[in-house]
């Protein structure tokens, strides 16, 4: 598999590396990207590709379920960086459908999981939220909801809190659909 990995590097350097190289020369001394998206580890999700973004566009972090904690150390710092160091001037929480970490909340996880379901328990509200709404049973509902509910975490970290006052950062919720390749803004 690591072969298949080199050999697309190749065709990488070949095919668009060379084409730019002015722009992989800047990236090379330094990043200024316009956006962080927090989005699913989920290998069919990548933000780079479906909005055909620029290397050097999107700084990225990926969790299974799009997952924004209220207390982690690891957002946090994603977080501070982008928004107190790189100057992003929005967050996007990008969602999915089909998702896997959506349907694992719902199906309580299998037993034999030891972390995935205490990492979903902080997705909990948008599932309770999705059911108050009589809406238990779609898929794309509660999806959306985590997406709301990721949100409402994001805004509690005081560097997002700060820049969202002073103007110099909007917030997104985004939901990808995997069957048309499209993306709306769901908040």
């Amino acid at each position: 598999m690591i072969d298949a990995f080199i050999e697309g590097n190749k065709k990488f350097v070949e095919k668009e590396f060379r084409r730019k190289k002015d722009h992989y020369s800047s990236l090379s001394k330094g990043q200024s990207p316009r956006s962080l998206w927090i989005t699913c580890s989920d290998s069919r999700v990548n933000p780079e590709r479906i909005t055909s973004a620029e290397a050097g566009e999107i700084f990225v972090h990926r969790n299974i379920g799009n997952i924004v904690p209220e207390d982690d150390l690891n957002i946090a710092t994603v977080l501070e960086y982008a928004v107190n160091h790189l100057k992003v001037g929005q967050i996007v929480i990008c969602g999915h459908s089909n998702c896997g970490a959506m349907k694992a909340l719902v199906s309580k996880g299998s037993t034999g999981d030891q972390y995935i379901p205490q990492w979903l328990e902080e997705a909990k509200p948008a599932a309770e939220n999705a059911v108050s709404r009589g809406c238990p049973e779609k898929m794309k509902t509660l999806e959306i909801e985590n997406i709301k509910h990721q949100l409402e975490n994001l805004k509690k970290y005081y560097m997002v809190r700060d820049a969202i006052d002073q103007g110099r950062l909007e917030v997104h919720g985004m939901y990808y659909d995997l069957e048309t390749g499209l993306i709306e803004e769901v908040a």
